[in-house]
């Protein structure tokens, strides 16, 4: 649930606002938020939201929280999609989003900004670099450094390896991956392994992944194509993102056409190839309605198989067990990314990190996105690449950034809100909170 403030000369800019949800530690709580109430309370002073990209840890806020802001709101054309239809959801259709090119330079109050593209596990991920009279930082955003991307463009080395000469004074930077030795894999490594698995099936093959890869889903398709079966998607976060990426020019045209949801319950099973949601166990979505027997387009049977596609995110394993347990008592294979390369990360490993340091060669690294280990772990690649200073934050820090270094002039407050089923925002009770583990900084 990213959200994170940088202040200049009066004004305040947002980057990202994002969503998390409740799992095992919050039980109860199913969508949960930073607690913008340091910004609300300036309002006046905020210039602009800046979005990284479309993923809900880094929008999912903004239909909730889009009241008490009120500002413009600036994205790629991808996410700006994403976010027009999650406003107009709310009530909110005049927000006024503004479409930003990847590369374009513009200015935001006392704040210069440019959008830098990188690859990720979605289309169209910038880094924000905020530039002002004082100094500049450098906001990655979530990134990988793939050379092949499915979708999209690589990222823009050049301007990486520009960024050293920039009057830089920080890199808040991606810790999500910290902890993993090595490279991030890329998506297009992903087609041979997942055409074994899913050629190895007699029945339909289910393969469930994040809605939002965009990449993925091509993949899939391709791989139902090689296999002579019919591909279609069920689920409908992942239905509205193929419509996005239509619209965006991500969905290559050299594909065949999709197979309506409703009519692959329909086919032979040796012909089904299906993407759906579940791969985390949400309550209600595609996978988990089939393992219960109850979806209205398609059902499984003995000898079917079911791909796992994806991460398992921590606290999602006890839904997640459940839900492959489930599927196994129904006589489905199932397969995941502990049986075979069937998944990489959109999140850079301490190899990438170590690349970037080096063509940028900030003098001072902030982690963020990731748990205390995490950050910790980035830190220590940071100064193994001989990063000057590494400044450790925790929510709700405010740190004060110059060409001498970082300084820390205390925190403000800091929580979460949580989403009632009648949609009004309440505080999460601060004894629950205890040592926060959060993406928020």
């Amino acid at each position: 649930m990213n959200l994170a403030l940088y202040g200049h000369d009066g004004a305040w800019i947002m980057v990202d606002a994002g969503i998390t949800f409740g799992g095992d530690d919050f039980p109860g709580y199913r969508v949960m938020m930073a607690d913008p109430h340091f910004i609300t309370a300036r309002r006046e002073r905020l210039a602009g939201i800046l979005l990284t990209h479309g993923h809900e840890d880094h929008i999912g806020a903004l239909p909730y929280l889009w009241r008490r802001l009120r500002c413009p709101v600036y994205a790629t054309p991808f996410t700006a999609a994403l976010v027009r239809y999650r406003l107009a959801q709310a009530g909110a259709a005049d927000a006024p989003v503004v479409d930003v090119s990847c590369g374009e330079r513009f200015s935001v109050g006392p704040f210069g900004v440019e959008y830098i593209g990188m690859t990720h596990s979605i289309p169209e991920p910038s880094a924000i670099l905020l530039s002002t009279a004082s100094g500049a930082v450098l906001h990655t955003g979530d990134w990988k450094l793939d050379d092949r991307p499915v979708v999209g463009r690589r990222y823009d080395l050049a301007r990486l390896h520009a960024l050293r000469r920039e009057p830089l004074l920080a890199l808040v930077g991606d810790s999500t991956n910290a902890v993993v030795p090595g490279v991030t894999g890329s998506e297009s490594a992903l087609f041979e392994p997942l055409r074994e698995v899913a050629e190895q099936a007699a029945g339909r093959v289910v393969v469930t992944s994040f809605a939002s890869n965009v990449a993925r889903l091509v993949t899939l398709a391709r791989v139902a194509e090689s296999l002579g079966r019919r591909f279609g998607v069920i689920g409908q976060a992942m239905e509205r993102m193929v419509a996005v990426a239509r619209g965006a020019g991500y969905w290559p045209e050299d594909l065949p056409a999709l197979v309506d949801a409703r009519h692959l319950g329909f086919l032979p099973r040796e012909e089904v190839f299906a993407a759906c949601t579940g791969s985390q166990g949400e309550p209600g979505s595609a996978l988990v309605r089939m393992a219960a027997d109850r979806h209205r387009d398609l059902l499984l049977d003995p000898g079917d198989s079911v791909i796992f596609s994806s991460k398992l995110i921590p606290g999602n394993e006890r839904p997640v067990e459940a839900l492959q347990t489930r599927l196994r008592a129904l006589g489905v294979e199932v397969t995941t990314d502990t049986d075979a390369e069937i998944h990489v990360s959109g999140h850079p490993a301490q190899g990438d990190l170590a690349r970037l340091y080096g063509w940028i060669q900030p003098p001072l690294l902030i982690p963020v996105h990731g748990t205390p280990r995490h950050l910790a772990a980035n830190a220590a690649v940071a100064e193994a690449c001989h990063v000057l200073q590494v400044r450790l934050m925790r929510n709700g820090d405010l740190c004060r950034l110059t060409p001498q270094g970082a300084r820390l002039l205390g925190s403000v407050d800091s929580g979460r809100l949580t989403v009632c089923d009648d949609g009004r925002l309440l505080s999460v009770p601060s004894d629950l909170l205890g040592q926060m583990r959060t993406k928020v900084h």
